[in-house]
């Protein structure tokens, strides 16, 4: 699918935009105004980028071939105001994957239902790939490995001992969530492929 590198690096950034802020929102609604007070649940797109997760790594990625991938700085929020005891740290962490989801599936609707135009053969071009980018934006965020979303649902499921673990090797993070982006990330293609043609009919 080629796509032009300033479209998908504006794709990415508005995809993970809104990944965080959901994580904001949804801290806020269970009462932790962390989000709020520091301005991160604002579309400002410069209180969000991180300039290594959101342009420098998305370039490398998208020269060497692969999908663009990328992040943007974390929405901090403190787990001990959210209502819902452990389960309210996993409700914000469900909310970002979850509006990659909405994304993927608002844009697969028009892939579905568009005309045969020329001009709609480019826009559904362009739909399918920001379906292709939240659906791999969801499912990497639900891989159970700190710091992805998927490490602080798990979390709701184990003992705190195992969330105090999780919380421990935070601090290598960003070393274990390069490696798997490097050289483990091609595991997940399986499923994004068969989630990108339940979504849009299309094959990937």
């Amino acid at each position: 699918m080629q796509i032009n590198f300033i479209f998908a690096i504006v794709t990415l950034i508005v995809s993970v935009i809104l990944h965080e802020i959901s994580h904001g929102y949804a801290a806020y609604f269970l009462g932790d105004p962390t989000a709020k007070y520091q301005g991160r649940l604002s579309l400002n797109p410069l209180k969000h980028i991180d300039m290594f997760g959101s342009i420098i790594f998305p370039a490398i990625s998208y020269l060497i071939g692969g999908v663009i991938f990328g992040w943007a700085k974390p929405v901090p929020y403190n787990p001990y105001n959210l209502k819902g005891g452990k389960w309210g740290e996993a409700v914000v962490a469900v909310a970002g994957p979850s509006a990659n989801i909405f994304l993927a599936l608002v844009f697969s609707i028009y892939v579905r239902f568009a005309g045969v135009g020329a001009f709609s053969v480019s826009a559904v071009t362009l739909a399918s790939y920001i379906v292709l980018v939240n659906i791999y934006l969801a499912i990497f965020n639900l891989i159970p490995i700190p710091p992805l979303d998927g490490s602080r649902i798990l979390g709701a499921l184990f003992p705190l001992q195992f969330r105090n673990f999780v919380h421990k090797i935070e601090g290598y993070s960003f070393i274990i969530l390069i490696f798997f982006v490097v050289f483990l990330a091609g595991f997940i293609q399986p499923l994004v492929s068969f989630l990108f043609h339940l979504f849009t009919g299309l094959a990937l």
